[in-house]
């Protein structure tokens, strides 16, 4: 099956066929960097993080930009607010930012321009568009004229007037239409300023994109990208400053990702916006959650759709995700070998069995087949975790039924199970996760604690020898109140918290 990929633009999946045969060019809408970063901002970034990794598994060379929004109104306001300058705000949360990134796993950016990094294009194309009679200057701003542009409003399907209605627009009495954008505007005492044909002033949020994607990408991306909120204004204006620039498709395919939707403890579900006010910073979230489990959350539905947010789902999440953590354990007594460290293929190519004849294998290649042929369908990132917890399943029944931990099951057996265990850590790369240990906990009790731990493991494994199975039983009991399991293995027992 190739991989497909739904085109906002064309509303329907299309063949992925790059402009130029194995490289991708591909631009995601960054932050306005005003405030810390909150979960939000990441699911944009989780989402065409792991596509970069699919493209790249499947042999494209990725080039991938994010840009940061480091001029703008509401920096500007916030800045004033702080009594700091945007400069300085912008850095701070820039780093914020870019420290969430890591957190969760997003090493794919390729490069990450900021906007007043690129003033001088962005007035190169402001002069362009108003030589073709597409923008005009108008009192020291300079405006796109909405009307010049025949096809205005194609990517959300929309006529003009249709899109005046439904959204916000900037009242201007120098608009020569109430949908015309700003380009440019007019400095106004304490603001930022550069100098421009049209006096000192500072860019529009729409053609800081345009400008940075272009410089860096070319004139056509090949993937434009950014949350379903941004189709319009912001995306349907790049599109239409940046077609009337060049004369060009501006990208050959659009995506957009699926928004969060808060649930709250009575089950009521909203927006998670600032506006709403039920916004969660990652920092808080992070000192809850694991990152590993924040990023499953937004890996774990189509990125097309809604994303539902909870402490009550992410909990739950993160119990179901310790499975595999024990698994990566059980592998390790079984083989000496640590899962983390096994060297998986990187791109895509035949399935090699390594056992001929075995059924385990068949379900794995089964199973390794069903994973990408989600992947290949637009990305399904969903359908992709569910086939992942597909093969835990099976792997923890092949140990069981071959009896491999308790050193039963022949060569072939081991030779299947390790092949099954590779192709688990081909899928959990493509997906970004399950790429070090859970970190132990902070502290310097975690010898003390293990001490003990032992302790009582040797107490209720005494009980029981001598058929004191009460006490046993109350060792067990007790430790399970404090939500440690225990688990009686061929080679011993064990423990763990949750």
């Amino acid at each position: 099956m190739p991989l497909r990929v739904y085109n906002t633009l064309t509303r329907q999946k299309e063949d992925f066929q790059p402009l130029v045969p194995g490289k991708v060019t591909m631009y995601v809408c960054g932050p306005t960097v005003y405030k810390p970063s909150h979960i939000g901002h990441m699911v944009g970034p989780v989402i065409f993080d792991t596509v970069k990794r699919y493209l790249q598994y499947a042999g494209f060379d990725v080039t991938w930009v994010v840009n940061i929004t480091d001029v703008d109104d509401k920096l500007i306001r916030r800045a004033a607010e702080l009594n700091t300058t945007v400069k300085e705000l912008a850095e701070k949360m820039t780093a914020d930012y870019v420290d969430c990134l890591k957190k969760l796993n997003v090493v794919g950016i390729t490069k990450m321009p900021r906007a007043t990094e690129h003033i001088d294009g962005m007035i190169d194309i402001m002069k362009g568009l108003i030589e073709k009679g597409y923008a005009y200057a108008a009192g020291g701003d300079v405006y796109f004229d909405v009307s010049r542009d025949e096809d205005y409003g194609k990517l959300c399907n929309r006529d003009p007037e249709q899109l005046e209605a439904g959204a916000r627009i900037e009242v201007s009495e120098k608009k020569r239409n109430p949908g015309d954008f700003a380009l440019w505007k007019g400095t106004k005492p304490g603001e930022p300023a550069w100098e421009s044909p049209w006096g000192p002033g500072r860019p529009g949020w729409h053609i800081e994109c345009s400008a940075m994607a272009m410089k860096l990408l070319g004139k056509t991306l090949d993937i434009h990208g950014g949350g379903l909120d941004l189709q319009f204004p912001h995306h349907e204006n790049e599109l239409a400053q940046s077609e009337s620039f060049t004369g060009r498709p501006f990208s050959k395919y659009w995506m957009h990702n699926g928004l969060l939707r808060f649930r709250d403890k009575d089950g009521n579900v909203s927006k998670m916006a600032g506006s709403v006010g039920n916004v969660v910073n990652v920092v808080d979230l992070l000192a809850k959650f694991r990152a590993e489990t924040v990023r499953f959350l937004l890996l774990s539905t189509h990125y097309r759709s809604p994303i539902e947010y909870s402490d009550d789902r992410l909990a739950e999440l993160q119990k179901s995700l310790e499975g595999f953590h024990r698994f990566f354990e059980r592998y390790q007594r079984i083989t000496n070998k640590s899962f983390y460290e096994l060297e998986a293929p990187m791109k895509r190519k035949e399935f090699e069995p390594g056992t001929p004849g075995s059924e385990f294998v068949v379900e794995v290649v089964k199973l390794w087949e069903s994973f990408l042929s989600r992947m290949d369908d637009d990305f399904n990132t969903g359908g992709a975790v569910g086939v992942l917890y597909e093969l835990l399943t099976a792997l923890n029944r092949f140990v069981d039924t071959r009896g491999l931990e308790a050193g039963k099951g022949t060569p072939d057996d081991l030779r299947g199970f390790e092949r099954g265990v590779l192709t688990l850590k081909e899928f959990s790369q493509i997906l970004g996760v399950f790429e070090k240990p859970i970190e132990a906990s902070a502290g310097g009790d975690d010898k003390l604690t293990a001490g003990l731990m032992q302790l009582l493991i040797d107490l209720r494994n005494q009980a029981r020898k001598e058929k004191n199975f009460a006490v046993a039983d109350q060792i067990r009991k007790r430790l399970t109140e404090l939500n440690v399991t225990l688990e009686d293995r061929p080679g011993g027992t064990g423990w763990r918290v949750g």
